[in-house]
């Protein structure tokens, strides 16, 4: 009887197909197995691939492997294939900072930083070590989570139909925004981009207004007017939240000029992120910045991708802090809200003094995808966001701070997380049950003072303080 054999590799593992005229069968064959795993033993110097292609295991949960493989891995007394401790080690690099700090008085903490600053065009950068309390601390601690648990009820209500259009969240990145807001003022001006609902909640709104914008409601920040991306608060000098990418930059330039101008003694900050690092009018405003000498704070929010686009494939210097050229710059590890503090804190005394622009490069990380139509997981690894979540993660980091130096109790934290839950949940319910903002507010919030709009038809135009027929007959 005549009988044909294919062999398909998946994996490690060398499954054989049999089929004869009588009929089919599958057989995970050992002796199939073995004279593959010889095979690759022979043909080892001819092809790496194949090297590791022919390794395979036995069906009693042994396994016959090349002599490459058997470098690499050891097997424990299941037969399960483990990489060694060695190994581990030198993959999974120890990048968690030092986190034990010095009691200086009963309500003083200093904490040293273990990655230095690296400077661009500055003789001298931040300390290295800094001051903080329980109050600060806790106060991160309490802004940062608030931003997640946030993001995290937006994950959801997006996946539920309630939020349409795009949705970027801001999950892993919550050190950089809360850490430069205690360098700042609540006078002082910030613009980013898209990802701006952290933005928007350390500037010092509320889950409530945030998830209501989200949801398009009458309630939110932008009465509804302006969703995820479109974040805005004047009574915070908050300017959003930008669609197009990169264009935020030269309108923070903007609100530096006119700080400068009217000698209001504000600087201004314009966030943006390593993907929109390439655009021209980003150097255009650096130019005119620097020539001017505005009190702006540039800061490329580097989450490492750019989309699914990986820095370095995108960018041919990934220097970002250096882009500047003739303006000054600062890489920090925007991971780390107290390193963050000392960074922004420098450059916002630069700025402010009248010395000009600063580049600061916040090296940060995002958990999820870049918007919600991406898995985040087609360019890069699970293992590597699970290190990231578990090594650096923002709001780990104080808490561990908090705990290991008795600054504060396992029952305060949990106190908090209770809060900042039940809180959430208020806003959610909130926006759920807030109200459309009504169709007269299409001719609202165009001109500083409102005009008369005419509509397509009479009955729909618009006059100030009168609201139209038809408009008020749908309410």
């Amino acid at each position: 009887m005549r009988r044909a054999t294919s062999v398909l590799r998946v994996g490690r593992r060398v499954r054989c197909y049999s089929s004869s005229q009588s009929g089919s069968s599958y057989s995970a064959s050992s002796n199939t197995s073995q004279q593959q795993g010889q095979q690759g033993q022979q043909q080892q110097q001819k092809s790496q691939n194949q090297n590791k292609s022919q390794s395979s295991e036995q069906q009693g949960g042994s396994a016959t492997s090349s002599h490459q493989s058997q470098k690499d891995v050891h097997q424990d007394s299941e037969g399960e294939a483990k990489v060694p401790k060695a190994a581990q080690e030198q993959k999974q690099e120890p990048t968690m900072r030092s986190l034990k700090g010095k009691k200086l008085s009963n309500n003083e903490w200093s904490f040293k930083f273990e990655q230095p600053f690296k400077l661009h065009k500055f003789e001298q950068g931040p300390p290295m070590e800094i001051t903080t309390n329980k109050e600060e601390l806790i106060h991160f601690y309490r802004q940062m989570q608030r931003i997640r648990l946030t993001e995290n009820a937006s994950d959801s209500l997006y996946k539920k139909k309630a939020i349409r259009g795009f949705l970027h969240i801001y999950s892993g990145q919550e050190a950089v925004c809360i850490g430069m807001e205690a360098a700042i003022t609540k006078g002082d001006h910030v613009i980013t981009a898209y990802r701006d609902h952290g933005h928007a909640i350390g500037r010092g709104d509320t889950p409530k207004r945030v998830i209501a914008e989200l949801l398009g409601k009458k309630g939110g920040c932008s009465e509804g007017k302006g969703g995820s991306m479109h974040m805005y608060s004047r009574e915070f000098n908050f300017y959003g939240g930008n669609g197009i990418v990169g264009a935020q930059v030269p309108v923070g330039a903007g609100l530096a000029f006119a700080a400068k101008t009217l000698k209001t003694g504000k600087v201004a900050v314009a966030s943006y992120g390593d993907g929109a690092a390439n655009q021209g009018q980003i150097f255009e405003a650096f130019n005119m910045s620097y020539l001017w000498k505005l009190p702006i704070i540039y800061v490329c929010e580097n989450n490492k991708y750019g989309m699914g686009t990986e820095a370095f494939r995108s960018s041919a210097s990934t220097d970002y802090y250096k882009r500047g050229d003739y303006i000054p710059g600062i890489h920090v590890d925007g991971m780390d809200v107290l390193a963050v503090k000392a960074a922004s804190q420098f450059a916002v005394d630069h700025a402010r003094s009248g010395k000009g622009p600063v580049v600061i490069e916040m090296e940060t990380y995002r958990y999820l995808g870049h918007s919600m139509s991406d898995p985040g997981t087609s360019y890069r690894t699970q293992d590597e966001v699970g290190t990231m979540r578990k090594t650096r993660d923002p709001i780990s980091q104080v808490r561990e701070r908090l705990l290991i130096n008795d600054i504060a109790t396992k029952d305060e934290i949990l106190e908090i997380n209770k809060q900042v839950k039940a809180e959430v949940d208020e806003a959610v319910q909130f926006a759920t049950d807030d109200a459309f903002p009504p169709d007269t507010d299409l001719y609202s919030h165009i001109y500083v003072e409102e005009v008369p709009v005419r509509g397509v038809e009479l009955s729909n135009s618009f006059t100030p303080g009168q609201a139209s027929s038809k408009a008020t007959q749908k309410q």
